[in-house]
């Protein structure tokens, strides 16, 4: 089970391992983790980067080293790690590779709810969705083989595994949207009833099971 870190966000864990090369100041941090794709890999909003390394600071795991400016621009704090910011970067890293958390994800939340929809509509969304899945997969496949090479493979597993989990969903979303096209999907028929005769959605769960929809009294 994940344990509850000082500074949980992990934004920081970000930052601890863009410090890890040398001494930074907040702009610069930005500027390496964004070339990097730290923000593809990692769920990161570039406002809270303040907040962040103030905490970060506040437990501990970075420090100032000084401040340096460049002409008109305001005076930036450099910070680095310290000890217990490499212990405790290392020690998330472990957590991350060996334990499986659940996480929220946009399109399972779309489909414990596709019922609200006819067929017809979801195949069509479907299709929408294997084409950016497909313009996704051909753009981060040509990155990945751009730079293999000429960047160590190490520092490209994490795209390796993207590109690998977007082409999972896409063999998924194209077999459940073939169960949808060709009517072999269980109760497809029921469910295009439901929107066909207006009945109420709620009522979908009662009729797979055999059900008959209420009907009115006449008056």
């Amino acid at each position: 089970m994940a344990r509850k870190r000082k500074v949980d966000n992990l934004l920081a864990l970000a930052v601890l391992t863009t410090l890890v090369e040398r001494p930074m100041h907040r702009y610069e941090m930005a500027t390496q983790m964004r070339e990097r794709g730290k923000d593809r890999d990692m769920d990161i909003k570039w406002g809270s980067l303040y907040t962040v390394v103030r905490n970060l600071e506040k437990h501990e795991f970075v420090e100032v080293v000084g401040n340096e400016r460049e002409g008109a621009r305001p005076e930036r704090t450099i910070y680095r790690i310290t000890e217990a910011g490499r212990a405790e970067a290392r020690d998330w890293v472990r957590e991350l590779l060996c334990t499986h958390q659940p996480e929220h994800h946009r399109f399972v939340a779309g489909l414990s709810v596709a019922g609200l929809l006819p067929p017809q509509e979801v195949i069509a969304l479907l299709d929408e969705r294997l084409r950016r899945l497909d313009a996704e997969i051909s753009l981060r496949s040509g990155e990945l083989e751009e730079l293999s090479g000429a960047i160590p493979r190490l520092f490209l597993i994490e795209a390796e595994y993207g590109v690998a989990m977007l082409e999972a969903e896409a063999a998924w979303v194209t077999s459940l949207r073939a169960e949808l096209a060709s009517g072999t999907f269980p109760d497809i028929d029921i469910w295009q009833r439901i929107h066909t005769e207006n009945i109420p959605p709620d009522r979908m769960a009662e009729l797979m099971k055999g059900g008959q929809p209420h009907q009115p009294d006449a008056g």
